[in-house]
Parts: structure tokens; C-alpha cells; sequence
């Protein structure tokens, strides 16, 4: 199951790609949030980390390869302890804050490889709407999609 969401992860980060200053936006971060539902917290950082990098890697941002397996990383410790009881107040919480440390961990490793806090920040507002985006098309999932799936998980194992 870690192989199968980290090839996910690399897929929906590679697929749509919306150009932001600095990078792209992607549905990746979706992915991720699901990953920590199904995987305990070490193979969903796996999972989130290795699969995110692999799309930076594959789509010409290298550049991006380690702050992007320290923010992946970031984002699941950050989820992982709200999502464990699939509440919708837990799950909101757990992926708002941890859009907002992606957020902000990109911003921090935008200003520090571009050597400006400006350029940094001009990705803020991309970045931000990348993870309402996600954050959203989680939530619909986790509500609809993720309970069957369990189930037939849960029945295959």
C-alpha cells in the first residue's frame, strides 16, 4: 500500500500542473492527506516524501528535490495525529494545518534557494490556493470514497 500512494502521490503531482511563480500547484498534497488515513505515520511520510520528490525530480525542479522531501514530511507529522478518528473537525484540522505548513515551508525554501524573501513570498498566494484545492478534494473523498475502500481493505487483509 505505501508503493501504491507513493506512485499515486508522483502521478497526481505530475498530471496537472498549474505554473505558480517559483513552481506549479498540483493535486499531490490530496494524495498525501488520503496516505495518512490508510498508512501508519512513518510509511505515509515514505509514501508523501519519496513519491512528491520523485515529481520533482521527473518534471525538471531538482532544484526542489530536498526541501520538497522535508515539506511532504512536515505535512504528514503535521496531519497524521489530527486524522486518526476520521471526524470532519479532526480531518479539517489536521489538513488546514498542515496545507499551511506546506504553505509556508515552500515560501521558506523559495526565499532561501532564490536568496530573496520577496520571491519567496510571491508564491504565497499560489501556494495557498494549491492547498484549498487539495484540501477540499480531501475532505470529498475522505467523506465519500475512503469509508467503502476501507472496507474492502479491511476484507482483503
Amino acid at each position: 500500500m505505501t508503493a501504491v500512494l507513493m506512485a499515486l502521490t508522483c502521478i497526481a503531482t505530475m498530471v496537472i500542473q498549474i505554473p505558480i511563480p517559483l513552481g506549479y500547484a498540483h493535486l499531490g498534497d490530496c494524495v498525501i492527506l488520503l496516505a495518512v488515513l490508510f498508512l501508519n505515520r512513518r510509511n505515509a511520510v515514505l509514501a508523501a516524501s519519496i513519491g512528491s520528490m520523485l515529481a520533482d525530480f521527473f518534471t525538471g525542479f531538482a532544484i526542489w528535490c530536498v526541501p520538497t522531501l522535508l515539506i511532504k514530511s512536515a505535512i504528514v507529522l503535521t496531519a497524521h495525529p489530527f486524522c486518526a478518528g476520521r471526524s470532519f473537525p479532526r480531518l479539517l484540522l489536521g489538513g488546514a494545518l498542515s496545507m499551511l505548513v506546506m504553505a509556508a515551508g515552500y515560501t521558506l525554501a523559495g526565499a532561501l534557494l532564490y536568496g530573496s524573501l520577496a520571491v519567496g513570498l510571491a508564491s504565497t498566494p499560489g501556494l495557498l490556493a494549491e492547498g484549498a484545492l487539495n484540501l477540499a478534494l480531501f475532505l470529498i473523498l475522505a467523506k465519500t470514497i475512503v469509508p467503502a475502500l476501507s472496507r474492502y481493505l479491511d476484507r482483503k487483509s
